[in-house]
């Protein structure tokens, strides 16, 4: 589904040139300084945010909860960051925390292991047991545990996407993933046998070989026993190729699944990330993609009023 209204195409090339300077600072290796200012545009007392929560003392790791305040039953969303499965922080994405929870979503936001301390086997498990504290833990945080969705970008779009398709990841904890609302990818590798063989970081977390590289490719799962899917592209992204997301678009319409599409045009990898940022979002359909596909989605709790107000 492609977006072109004039308004949009606008706030798209407002957006773009905001990025080249997202992107410039993080060529200079300033990324730390890039999320610290990202996060400080958006200060809401309306937003109880709960940061460190060990959910695996052994492997010393740990989430931050982001909860509307006074919030009960709200849908939860939690939230896998990218960064070539070697890189990046959960509190640097404290934006998408507050951009959702504003909106009467309670977002989780985990760690997990990385290239090249442990390949696929480490961070999937570090993923399934995330999302399985979650489920035990989202009522008492304000949150439903019958209501989680899964969301990723880019690396995290894969690992929460092999969470929605093999089974077995959440399966050593006692769920399906028909036990998950829906799944939200951003730009995520879906589809990438055979890994190119330049590429360090996705040999280090898939192994060599193309059968070993399968065992973390989200398309080779499908099988009709899914949840629904959002999946949202830019068409200009050529660090994830939009093919991905069309590739596992058809595989989930093959099995007769829930999903739907989203391709916009004009944009590259980061900017499906970046426009959930303060103010960035009141001019791009990407938050509010996300909305209505939580709001629409049968199994969710309406949200609260406030939230709707705010949109």
């Amino acid at each position: 589904m492609l977006f072109r209204s004039t308004r949009q195409c606008f706030a798209f090339a407002r957006l773009s040139r905001w990025l080249l300077l997202c992107a410039a600072l993080s060529l200079c290796g300033c990324e730390a300084t890039l999320f610290a200012g990202i996060n400080t545009t958006d200060q809401n007392k309306d937003i109880t945010e709960r940061r460190g929560i060990v959910f695996d003392a052994d492997h010393h790791l740990a989430l931050d909860v982001y909860t509307p305040t006074h919030a009960e039953h709200a849908p939860v969303v939690v939230f896998f960051y990218g960064g070539d499965w070697a890189r990046g922080k959960r509190e640097w994405y404290r934006f998408v925390g507050t951009a959702l929870a504003a909106r009467g979503v309670m977002v989780v936001i985990p760690d997990y292991r990385k290239v090249p301390h442990v390949a696929l086997s480490g961070f999937m498990q570090d993923a399934a047991n995330a999302v399985a504290w979650v489920h035990t833990h989202a009522n008492e945080l304000g949150g439903n545990k019958d209501d989680v969705f899964l969301m990723g970008h880019s690396a995290g779009g894969q690992i929460a996407a092999l969470l929605a398709t093999d089974g077995s990841w959440l399966g050593a904890h006692g769920m399906h993933p028909n036990d998950l609302a829906g799944f939200i990818g951003l730009a995520g590798c879906y589809d990438f046998v055979p890994v190119p063989e330049d590429d360090q970081d996705m040999i280090g977390a898939f192994g060599a070989t193309p059968d070993l590289q399968r065992k973390g490719e989200p398309v080779s799962f499908v099988h009709g026993a899914e949840p629904p899917m959002l999946l949202m592209q830019g068409i200009d992204d050529h660090e994830v190729e939009p093919s991905n997301a069309i590739s596992l678009d058809r595989a989930m319409v093959a099995q007769h699944e829930e999903v739907t599409l989203k391709l916009y045009p004009g944009l590259g990898h980061e900017i499906l990330l970046f426009a959930l940022t303060r103010p960035m979002h009141d001019d791009a359909p990407m938050l509010g993609d996300i909305l209505d596909f939580i709001e629409t989605h049968p199994a969710s709790q309406p949200m609260a009023q406030s939230s709707a107000a705010s949109r």
